[in-house]
């Protein structure tokens, strides 16, 4: 049963709250190696601290997603809020390293318990022919959240390397107390006890993960890892990837990121639910799969600023329709099981959000270019994946998907 509410006003509260998430994770970016020297630690912490993060949010999501279905999806993005707002206080009062360890842990866990509730409340409030339109909202927010992160946080770390942090948070309380008074819940009275009643085994999580790899959309939650995977890879090497190869300046990289964001924020808000309309989601998964690699090859060919500009941008629109174009998909796929497949959906992402940075560096400590190749070589093996394995898949679960939706109206 779809909301009775409007639905413009929970939409725009889901979208500052999905900014508001992902500007967490990018807004450490910057901040973080002078930050750590107050501590005096290095590298290894730093990579430890993005880990932590992503592993708590790897370890939560399916419970929040579970959750979400038995409890409401109002108040598990109240509680994610409530941890963000948490953690960000933590990191900002932090006098030692196990502090900054625990604010990231909790980061984590608030991002499981909210992003799910999100995407699993964007399926309560529409229905399949406008769930792209929303899921294309969703991740334009989602995106420039994380785009810009970092770029809000140096301009605060002026002010002040604790700053943003305090900042943050105080965003984030904001967004929370705006949530308990003005969002309504989504999903019914009815809805949440039938989920409740159901006496079915509960498996651990790894199990719950394991058990994914059998089920009819592994193949989108395994393109949400590799899209993931490719999308940080680039982000995380390429401030320094362009000033140590190309000699780019601040201000240079500063411009790069911020027009490649906003043209993918506003593909995204504007022409996503025409594109999924008009090609279908497959279609353009698997082209936008297959452009990502090339852009990705085409970044290591020349260092003219307007050429960069120009492939920044091309890589950022490919991502933006990629990314609603899986959730869509994996959303019409979950049938009545949106909050689980959602935690799953967020799981593959945090995991790709662990491997996708790690990787990076080491390979970019080997080879300025290795990173951007092997990013390729993912991306068209997702490509290869896509099309090969989702002829198979993907039609025959959407179209049980729609068989049982249109029997549960009769």
């Amino acid at each position: 049963m779809r909301a009775a509410a409007d639905k413009k006003p929970p939409l725009l509260f889901l979208m500052v709250n999905m900014f508001i998430a992902m500007l967490g994770i990018g807004l450490i970016i910057p901040v973080l190696p002078d930050f750590l020297k107050e501590f005096d630690a290095g590298g290894k912490v730093a990579g430890y601290l993005v880990a932590a993060f992503g592993l708590t949010q790897f370890i939560f999501s399916p419970i929040a997603g579970e959750w979400s279905d038995k409890y409401g999806r109002k108040k598990m993005i109240v509680a994610g809020l409530a941890l963000f707002t948490l953690s960000n206080l933590v990191f900002a009062l932090a006098g030692s390293v196990w502090m900054l360890y625990v604010s990231r842990l909790l980061g984590g866990i608030g991002a499981a318990t909210m992003i799910p509730s999100i995407m699993a409340y964007i399926a309560d409030i529409t229905t399949e022919q406008n769930r792209g339109k929303g899921m294309g909202l969703l991740g334009a927010a989602m995106s420039l959240g994380f785009v810009v992160g970092p770029g809000i946080g140096g301009f605060l770390a002026e002010l002040g390397l604790r700053t943003p942090f305090y900042v943050s948070a105080g965003v984030g309380f904001l967004a929370m107390v705006g949530s308990i008074f003005f969002l309504a819940e989504s999903l019914s009275k009815e809805a949440q006890m039938a989920h409740r009643s159901q006496q079915v085994k509960k498996d651990n999580i790894f199990k719950q993960f394991a058990q994914s790899f059998k089920a009819p959309y592994f193949i989108i939650l395994l393109l949400v890892f590799t899209m993931t995977f490719g999308l940080v890879n680039f982000e995380a090497i390429f401030p320094l990837f362009v000033d140590k190869k190309f000699g780019y300046t601040p201000r240079d990289i500063s411009i790069l990121i911020t027009v490649g964001a906003l043209i993918g924020t506003l593909v995204q808000g504007v022409f996503i639910n025409k594109l999924i309309l008009r090609f279908g989601e497959r279609t353009l998964i698997n082209g936008t799969f297959l452009l990502s690699a090339v852009c990705l090859v085409l970044m290591l060919m020349s260092g003219n600023f307007w050429y960069v500009l120009l492939i920044t941008m091309l890589f950022f629109t490919f991502t933006s329709i990629m990314r609603p174009a899986l959730n869509t998909m994996l959303s019409k796929m979950a049938g009545d099981e949106q909050g689980f497949v959602a935690g799953m959906n967020n799981a593959y992402m945090s995991l790709g959000n662990i491997f996708g940075p790690a990787l990076a560096g080491i390979l970019y400590d080997v080879n300025l270019s290795f990173p951007y190749m092997f990013g390729a070589i993912v991306l068209l093996a997702s490509f290869a994946i896509s099309v090969l394995r989702g002829k198979k898949t993907m039609p025959s679960a959407v179209a049980s998907a729609a068989a049982a939706e249109n029997k549960s109206w009769h």
